[in-house]
């Protein structure tokens, strides 16, 4: 750790407090390119960081407030060593290219991480369940100051007002943001901070999937199709296939193989997971009757066309289906608290693995893991197989005489 500056002027609350109230800060220099400032105001004072840019300029950030008053805690209120500390730690640089380039606040970060997003064709809704959760104070901060105390605080917090499953998935994309700023970045070398403060909770993921009767599939998708045909088709699609709607809202009219004994969709794979992702088909069994529907929907339409519509001839989006779900799932008789979309995914996953479709094809065609598959459903996967290993299983009734072998050998 670097040694502290002395300042008779700001280094003591008493020395602090004799000077006047002005908007333009005391400054000290504390290390080559940085210094800490002191701005007296009404109340308990704030410290600031000026570091230099390299071209004769420099830029200054708000630390936090002076201990003028209340007893400092590390975080927001802080003394003159601690002020020191934080003013070194973003001014620092281990190459010069960083001096010119004022370090990143979690705004920013998040700013960053969306952009790299929509570059990989990622789930732009990770970066939004975090901005919408996060307050100002921290969105203000610079990524470097973050402390991990502050952020088991704001994570706890979020437990209150969400599902624990819910405050996993945010806390765990609000860390992608910040390992991204820290992989552009040298200075920032508090990655600890976030791994502590934002651990997930534990037995937080306990899946509670919906498993839904093939009769409630039929009445669903009944009343998908009463409420609009492109309703119907989608839900259809979704329950015939089990894929996301992410995946069926990037079909396109070629992706539909009517014309062969054994029509089939070559469904698009997702998009999640790190890295730039190329997007692939995989075949996807479908019935006659399905096929022949969505042939009579395509129509004349370009071969590139999306192959599901919305009824007001849009693309569908990742959210639109959502409320109309709601009402379809309510009119089957279903609560649509707790049955969605998702329930059919669930649902045709059960069935195939019930049907003794080997696991390694269930997980496939449901563009996801066996590893995910055995994890989420060993349940079924567990019923299924106890009726198969019966098959095997050794009978200790007691034999019946004439069922038993004489044994010849030496006496």
């Amino acid at each position: 750790m670097a040694r502290s500056t002395r300042s008779s002027t700001l280094e003591t609350r008493s020395a602090r407090l004799r000077l006047p109230v002005a908007k333009k800060p005391v400054f000290v220099k504390i290390a080559p390119g940085t210094g800490l400032g002191y701005r007296r105001n009404k109340t308990a004072g704030t410290w600031i960081a000026r570091v230099s840019d390299g071209k004769r300029g420099n830029w200054t950030k708000a630390l936090g407030h002076a201990d003028d008053f209340d007893e400092a805690d590390g975080t927001n209120v802080l003394d003159c060593w601690q002020a020191q500390e934080k003013a070194r730690t973003i001014g620092r640089a281990e190459h010069s290219g960083h001096r010119s380039v004022k370090p990143a606040t979690v705004a920013e970060a998040l700013n960053a991480y969306d952009a790299d997003l929509k570059t990989r064709g990622g789930d732009l809704a990770n970066v939004r369940r975090v901005r919408v959760r996060l307050p100002d104070r921290l969105l203000t901060k610079t990524v470097a100051l973050l402390t991990a105390g502050e952020l088991r605080r704001w994570r706890d917090g979020l437990v209150t007002i969400v599902k624990p499953a819910t405050a996993n998935r945010t806390c765990r994309a609000f860390k992608a943001a910040l390992n991204l700023a820290t992989e552009h970045d040298e200075r920032i070398v508090n990655r600890r901070a976030w791994q502590i403060g934002l651990a997930s909770i534990p037995d937080a993921e306990q899946s509670r999937n919906v498993i839904l009767t093939d009769a409630v599939v039929h009445e669903i998708i009944a009343a998908a199709y009463r409420q609009s045909h492109e309703m119907g088709l989608l839900v259809e699609v979704a329950a015939v296939t089990g894929a996301r709607v992410s995946q069926m809202a990037r079909l396109e009219v070629h992706d539909l193989q009517p014309d062969r004994n054994a029509p089939r969709l070559m469904m698009p794979t997702s998009r999640k997971g790190r890295g730039v992702k190329t997007v692939q088909r995989r075949p996807v069994p479908v019935p006659p009757s399905l096929a022949v529907k969505l042939r009579a929907f395509a129509a004349d339409r370009p071969a590139t066309a999306p192959l599901l519509l919305k009824p007001s001839g849009e693309s569908w989006g990742p959210c639109n289906h959502s409320r109309p779900f709601a009402r379809i799932a309510e009119s089957a008789g279903q609560d649509p608290a707790e049955v969605t979309i998702y329930a059919l995914r669930h649902s045709n996953i059960v069935r195939a693995i019930k049907a003794q479709v080997p696991i390694r094809i269930v997980a496939a065609q449901h563009d996801t893991s066996v590893a995910m598959i055995e994890r989420t459903y060993s349940r079924f996967i567990g019923d299924h197989s106890d009726a198969l290993a019966r098959a095997a299983m050794l009978d200790t009734t007691e034999p019946h005489n004439g069922n038993i072998m004489p044994m010849h050998g030496s006496r």
